[in-house]
């Protein structure tokens, strides 16, 4: 596994697995395998309804506490300062943990800097161990970091070959933010799997559209957290570090970006 090191010092492993959508006994399965299968980031959110079941998932692996990074993330129902104050007390309590590893306020709320005070005294407390946001643009994002008073570690957006946000990937890094990819593989909004490009590249080193996808992204500088069911797929997932996509490669994948996203959040 690659390790990024965000701006306060501590690494976090470049590929997650993300549980959108994972639910119940089912669920708790699916992250216990990606474990098994080598993934050490585990991302849910509040808003996903599953906290429990992934904090049922890390204590039964047998897995120290301290080998997995954890990221959630408050949304709506937190956007306060108290209701933040009560909403990381809620996610520690499912999580079964004493400590959130990477905390994100889910969207651009107006009370997003509220919030944000509640999240920077949890983590001056040792509750959280990085704080970030999630799905600011860059004008929310250079707005927020005006008066945030702690440069969020990561921001979480929509990011994939269609649109890798790049140039949003510029700015973070100026100020020393780390971008993260949700819908890498698009959620279902467009066919990436039969994207003859990628599947041309992909035949060229023995690789599936999805690490090629993957590898275009992480060769940005971009960490992903892919979601899959399937234990095959996990582990083809986590298996993009040992090729290199050429210059002429990359410059070929970011032809396909089309410079708007496929959900409407920007």
């Amino acid at each position: 596994m690659k390790y990024l090191t965000l701006n306060n010092g501590i690494e976090m492993p470049m590929v997650g697995f993300g549980t959108w959508d994972i639910r119940d006994e089912k669920g708790k399965k699916s992250i216990l395998t990606a474990l098994e299968a080598g993934y050490r980031l585990i991302d849910t959110a509040q808003m996903y309804d599953n906290e429990n079941i992934v904090g049922n998932a890390v204590h039964e692996s047998g897995i120290a506490r301290q080998d997995i990074f954890l990221t959630t993330k408050l949304y709506r129902s937190s956007a306060s300062y108290q209701k933040a104050k009560a909403g990381i007390e809620k996610s520690l309590n499912e999580l079964q943990t004493d400590y959130i590893d990477l905390l994100l306020i889910h969207e651009p709320y107006e009370n997003a800097l509220e919030m944000y005070e509640a999240f920077k005294e949890a983590y001056r407390e040792g509750k959280v161990r990085a704080i970030g946001i999630s799905n600011f643009d860059e004008h929310r994002y250079e707005k927020f970091i005006q008066s945030c008073g702690v440069i969020p570690a990561v921001n979480q957006v929509e990011s994939h070959v269609y649109y890798p946000q790049l140039s949003l990937k510029k700015v973070l890094n100026a100020h020393g933010t780390q971008m993260q990819s949700w819908a890498s593989f698009t959620e279902g909004r467009k066919n990436i799997f039969a994207e003859p490009l990628l599947k041309h590249i992909g035949n060229e080193y023995g690789k599936s559209v999805a690490q090629v996808a993957l590898r275009y992204l992480v060769q940005n500088g971009i960490a992903v957290i892919p979601k899959s069911v399937h234990k095959e797929r996990m582990i083809e997932n986590l298996e993009i570090f040992d090729f290199h996509l050429s210059e002429k490669e990359m410059a070929e994948i970011r032809q396909m970006d089309k410079n708007h996203s496929l959900f409407g959040w920007y």
